[in-house]
């Protein structure tokens, strides 16, 4: 077959060339000596070249004004209201055959050409959604250029809209007809009109200018044209060359005939055609290069995502249409580049036109090279962040692994193969493919059922499953198809069977990994549930799903109903495998067993179940046979009652042995050896784990489990694993009995009978903290949390006033013992020799577990102050190590914090200033009084007091309370003691006042006022007057509470420009007379004179005080709604609204407190005068750094608003309009500063 020869043309020079050359180039004369030389192409608005015959076009017949008519189908003929419906209006409607538009327009062509162009070239623009019309005159006598530049002028600038782009069905389908409308005129027109060097001249050179435009839809919509255009040409082409190589084979036929038979008019008139088909052959190719490098080259690299993939999806129907000519590596280089587009509908293009070519496998030769250059592009494509794509290139890899297995390498391969278990059904599903093709490439089902048959085995997919199995051990991967994944009758048999001689047998590893895929899918086919990961919740099965459900489920019950027993028959001497098997039970149908008669398979399970118990002691062994006995003891089954008999046979045997070797044990004494040891822990280990889901109160294991503890406290001489156990039974004893009380109803002799058992165990348990094996205490300590919080005073609610005498509340000293076990255990550092170092990974899995251990204690600790179980105040101890331990208990001190806040805000703010307190004396007790306040110990505290600032929130209302309750303790500890070295030094405290100036950003302006004149009360004349750097944090805090408040009273640290600012600042917020009068009225906020104080650092005790207006019903608050006038939260708010108001005191103690208040006002006043002066002087020097320091703490909230809680409000702003407006328009293709470039 004659290849074509298309050079392929790289992007140089200016693409917005003038199209003159194009057409020039075009239409070249031949060899003049020819005797037949072409015509030379007439140039679209030139007049005709001089060897051709001027004639006239039929408008210059007839006025402007007077239209022919035509068809009923056809171009333009005449409507109901007299206009002429248009080639555009016509493939727009698509109620005409395309076929029959075509053949009308040949027709029109063929009367006049420069008619019928016209109504083409018309045609093209009104699909650009240009309103413009190009005029006869135009056609005649403008350059392409400027007939462009006039449409360009005339085009509707209001709407970036143009039929390609517009939504809707019809204009979906308006893409459709257009494309097809080229097509079909290309194929009308291959015969004759194509070869007349005028049509596809002005087409090509329409085209080329259009898809130079800087306006888009010009652009965008003759590529489109274009593209469609050479796929149409492609056709011709490759018919063309099928022709010739007809004609040749036909002629060299002839040719080789003996002469007297030879037709020598015959093979004149083939080698005539031949050299016609060449002649044609040669015109396609000259109109396909102008298409590819005057249009292709540039916009395959168009500035717009769908011209970009319109050449793309183009270009891979030219190579796979015409592969001798396109398909090779000067053509594959722009869909390789292409591969790493930056939209991700331009690189799904580019796969989809592989996957096309990879699909053949007698191109594969002809991509060799391209595969070897891109296939670590290709392969990175699987993890693409569009879903599509993503997908799309595992199926283009799953093509060529297909078509050469050593074309990818293992690292390829297993770049796909983790991608099964994406989230993304459809990448799963994709990789699975790949996953099942890579793996069975060599299977050969024929092979593997003769083998089948030869072994008696019930399915030929042994061998399949085998490879599974280690494929699995190797990857850690499960995928494969459903049928072979339900095979379980095949599993069976391998687990089963024994190995001829010649086969290879499964190891002890293989045997375990079989196992645990046979119950993975047993679980999935009987749930019905979807991979983890990949599930949205809870979905509702269809009818197909649900039936397939069922029948799976009663498929596996009837197989596995009689080879379990077989299996645990096998394997009940490996722990983990029995442990594996045991969870089948519970997807039987139990039902199978009654309707289908199998109680002798039942009765083989449990025998074997029964073995199990006696042979094993590992926890996960015993717990799965306990499970199993519960789910085969339900009720709703007739098989109950012969699982209850095996159930209690094997407890009367268990509790026997325990008895007898308990009282062995005990006898013994101090001279008990192994095996007496031995006997009571196995036995006491498989009752605690029945005891766990079993009732075996009747057995009275409670009683021996508290003498071995009892003993064990008084002698010390009880192996840890036994009071482990022990405590674990008798815990498991006392839920059974309350469980019975509260089905039942009863008397109060069983009440103080299991009170007594309660209380003897909690104190057993308390005893239990102080034992020095750190398992017997870490049980004590989770044992006694879970039983105070089962029998706390929730215990009543609910209609169950009547358990009141079960209702246990810690007293102080067991409230201490867990806080101490918490602070001893939970809160420790791990030595730098414990650290893991790399490689050790058993290392690293203990850190893990021994973690996971600490962060249970002290959730366990944490529910009992969140459920007001152990006092609130108890938390201070917790909370100073949220910074430190952040990174392992940080969330779970956050939750804490979150929920007590619920509970009692006050109160929580008052833990949370101990807390703070608490950090403090401990470092002036390392430090001295003298603290170095630049140091890390400092900064760390003030940084955790700001992480407590932010969880208040941004609802100041909400939280005005309990932040001045925070600040009146910390005012009254930093001057709780007096300087022994006189009233001239500072209290030792007063380094606190900068730890507190965190919280000042969370007081209400007018709070601030009221907690500065709290905090004068403490204040002696000769304290405002120091200037040294030790009073430096009593000046800081006084700042943070003038700053932004009402500065009736001048700024300490202000000079006279602030001042004037201050001024200013005064007379524009100048709240209203009545407002004024109220602050003057009462300035002293409840929490000032409250008696109920945490003492520090002292014992922890709970408030003699608390607010009962805090837990009245919220909705009251809307019933005290501010007035209009009143601005929301200002000083009237809060001494009108009774939620805002003092919440214990009389009116005796506030009027009191009013007139000290204005006592102290006034000497405030008459002080100010002659000491403001001083101040300011002193202060002027030193008022900008403090500022400073005051406020770095205020500039850093930004960077932490994650710390907010759940009572912080989210802000959410919504973009702006500009910022909306700025992002969705489009390009100006007016302007000449945002022209897009031409190479783009």
């Amino acid at each position: 077959m004659t290849q074509m020869f298309l050079p392929v043309a790289e992007d140089s020079g200016e693409s917005g060339q003038d199209t003159v050359s194009l057409s020039m180039s075009m239409s070249e004369l031949d060899d003049p000596g020819d005797g037949k030389s072409k015509k030379k192409r007439g140039r679209p608005g030139r007049p005709p070249a001089p060897n051709k015959k001027p004639r006239k076009s039929p408008l210059e017949k007839c006025p402007m004004g007077v239209q022919r008519g035509r068809k009923a189908n056809g171009m333009a003929q005449q409507n109901g209201e007299g206009d002429p419906v248009t080639l555009f209006e016509v493939v727009k409607q698509g109620k005409s055959a395309m076929q029959s538009v075509v053949d009308d327009w040949i027709e029109s062509y063929k009367q006049d050409r420069d008619l019928a162009l016209l109504d083409l070239i018309n045609f093209f623009i009104q699909c650009s959604g240009c309103k413009g019309t190009v005029r006869i005159e135009m056609f005649r006598n403008m350059q392409n250029a400027e007939i462009i530049r006039k449409m360009t002028e005339e085009f509707d600038e209001d709407s970036g809209d143009y039929p390609l782009t517009i939504s809707g069905p019809l204009w979906k389908k308006f893409r459709y007809n257009f494309s097809e409308f080229i097509c079909v005129l290309i194929r009308q027109c291959q015969y004759s009109i194509i070869y007349d060097e005028y049509m596809m001249d002005t087409v090509i050179s329409l085209l080329t200018g259009l898809s130079d435009s800087q306006v888009r839809a010009f652009r965008h919509t003759s590529t489109l044209a274009a593209m469609k255009l050479m796929t149409a040409l492609v056709n011709v082409a490759l018919n063309l060359s099928i022709n010739q190589d007809n004609t040749q084979r036909q002629y060299e036929a002839e040719r080789n005939k003996m002469v007297g038979k030879r037709a020598n008019e015959k093979l004149e008139l083939l080698l005539q055609r031949r050299k016609e088909l060449q002649e044609n052959q040669d015109e396609i190719e000259n109109m396909m290069n102008s298409i590819f490098k005057g249009i292709f080259v540039h916009r395959y690299r168009d500035a717009i995502a769908e011209i970009r993939a319109i050449c793309i999806e183009e270009i891979g129907v030219w190579m796979k249409m015409y592969s001798d000519a396109f398909l090779n590596d000067s053509y594959l280089k722009y869909v390789g580049w292409t591969l790493h587009d930056r939209q991700g509908e331009v690189r799904l293009k580019c796969l989809k036109a592989l996957q096309n070519l990879y699909t053949n496998r007698e191109l594969f030769t002809k991509l060799e090279l391209f595969t070897n250059r891109f296939k670590d592009r290709i392969v990175s494509m699987t993890l693409d962040k569009e879903y599509d794509v993503a997908v799309e290139a595992i199926r283009l890899v799953t093509l060529i692994l297909q078509g050469s297995e050593d074309a990818l390498s293992n690292e390829d391969c297993e770049n796909v193969y983790h991608l099964v278990y994406s989230a993304h059904r459809p990448v799963a599903v994709a990789a699975g493919e790949f996953l099942h093709r890579k793996l069975f490439s060599r299977h050969d089902p024929q092979a593997e059922e003769a083998l089948a048959k030869r072994r008696g085995r019930s399915s030929p997919n042994g061998n399949l499953i085998r490879m599974l199995v280690l494929f699995f051990l190797e990857t850690s991967f499960i995928s494969s198809s459903q049928e072979l994944l339900k095979d379980w009758e095949c599993m069976t048999e391998l687990l089963l069977e024994e190995p001829v001689q010649g086969e290879e047998v499964l190891t002890d590893r293989q045997e375990s990994a079989l196992i645990e895929l046979t119950v993975c899918t047993i679980r999935q086919a009987a749930e019905a549930h979807p991979p983890v990961g990949r599930g949205t919740g809870k979905r509702v099965l269809t009818a197909k799903e649900r039936k397939t459900q069922i029948d799976d489920k009663n498929k596996l019950t009837e197989h596995f109903i009689m080879a379990l027993p077989m299996l645990l028959s096998k394997y009940q001497t490996d722990a983990e495998k029995v442990a594996n098997l045991l969870q089948i039970p519970q997807y039987f149908d139990l039902d199978v067993y009654s309707a289908g008669r199998m109680e002798k398979h039942l009765d083989a399970l449990l025998k074997q179940i029964k073995f199990v118990v006696e042979k094993h002691t590992d926890t996960e062994v015993l717990e799965a046979c306990s499970k199993t006995y519960s789910i085969l003891c339900s009720e709703e089954y007739t098989i109950m009652n012969r699982v209850d008999i095996s159930r209690s046979q094997l407890i009367d045997d268990l509790a026997d042995r325990f008895n007898h070797s308990v009282e062995e044990l005990l006898q013994a004494g101090e001279e008990a050896d192994d095996d007496d040891i031995y006997n009571v822990l196995s036995t006491l280990k498989k009752l605690t784990a029945f005891h766990n889901a079993h009732d075996l109160t009747r057995w009275d294991l409670f009683g021996n489990c508290y003498r071995l503890l009892r003993t064990g406290i008084e002698q010390g001489s009880m192996p840890e694993q036994i009071a482990v156990q022990a405590l674990q039974c008798s815990h498991y004893s006392i839920l059974w009995q309350l469980v019975k009380i509260t089905e039942g109803a009863p008397s109060k002799d069983d009440l103080l009978a299991l009170r007594r058992v309660v209380k003897s165990f909690l104190a057993m348990c308390q005893q239990c903290l102080s034992n020095v094996n750190t398992p017997v205490k870490e049980q004590a300590f989770m044992l006694l949390c879970d039983l105070l919080m089962i029998f706390s005073h929730q215990l009543t609610t609910g209609s169950r006033e009547g358990l009141q005498p079960l209702v246990f509340n810690p007293d102080s000293s067991l409230q201490n013992e867990l806080l101490n076990f918490i602070l001893d255990h939970v809160f420790i550092d791990q030595d730098d020799e414990n650290q893991s170092i790399e490689g050790d990974e058993e290392d690293e899995a203990n850190k893990i577990e021994a973690l996971h251990k600490r962060r249970n204690l002290l959730a366990a600790f944490s529910k009992l102050i969140i459920y007001d179980i152990v006092d609130m105040p108890a938390a201070a101890d917790i909370f100073k190590h949220y910074m430190k331990y952040y990174n392992d208990y940080g969330d779970i001190i956050k939750e804490t914090l979150s929920k007590t806040r619920q509970t009692d805000k006050i109160l929580c703010a008052k833990t949370l200033i101990l807390s703070l307190q608490q950090l403090f004396n401990e470092l002036i007790q390392d430090q001295g009084p003298n603290l170095d306040r630049t140091s890390s110990h400092v900064s760390g505290i003030k940084e955790l007091a700001r992480r407590f600032a932010l969880t208040f929130g941004l609802d100041q209302i909400k939280t005005r309370e309990a932040v001045a309750t925070l600040h009146k303790d910390g005012i009254e500890f930093a001057f709780k003691y007096q300087n022994p070295k006189g009233p001239e030094y500072p209290p030792p405290n007063l380094a606190f006042l900068e730890v507190l100036c965190e919280f000042s950003s969370k007081l209400l302006r007018q709070d601030k006022k009221t907690v500065h004149s709290y905090l004068e009360k403490f204040m002696t004349e000769q304290m405002m007057e120091r200037r040294e750097d030790i009073w430096l944090p009593l000046i800081s805090y006084r700042n943070s509470l003038l700053t932004g408040g009402d500065e009736d009273r001048m700024s300490i640290t202000s000079g006279s420009s602030s001042s004037k600012a201050g001024s200013i600042r005064s007379k524009k917020g100048r709240p209203a007379m009545h407002k004024k009068r109220i602050e003057e009225e009462s300035v002293e906020s409840s929490w000032m004179m409250r008696n109920d104080t945490l003492q520090t650092p002292g014992a922890l005790q709970t408030p003699q005080l608390t607010s009962t207006v805090l837990r009245e019903n919220p909705r009251q608050a809307a019933e005290h709604l501010p007035e209009q006038n009143s601005e929301p939260g200002s000083e009237s708010d809060y001494v009108h609204n009774p939620q805002m108001q003092m919440s214990w005191l009389g009116q005796q103690k506030m009027e009191e407190v009013n007139r000290k208040e204005r006592t102290a006002m006034n000497y405030m006043k008459a002080r100010s005068g002659g000491v403001r002066q001083t101040v300011r002087g002193l202060m002027e020097d030193d008022a900008e750094p403090i500022f400073e320091d005051v406020m770095m703490s205020s500039r850093g909230q930004l960077e932490d608003m994650s710390e907010e809680f759940e009572d912080t409000m989210v802000i959410d702003l919504p973009p702006s309009r500009n910022r909306r407006e700025r992002a969705e328009l489009r390009p100006d293709f007016f302007d000449s500063a945002a022209m897009i470039e031409d190479d783009l």
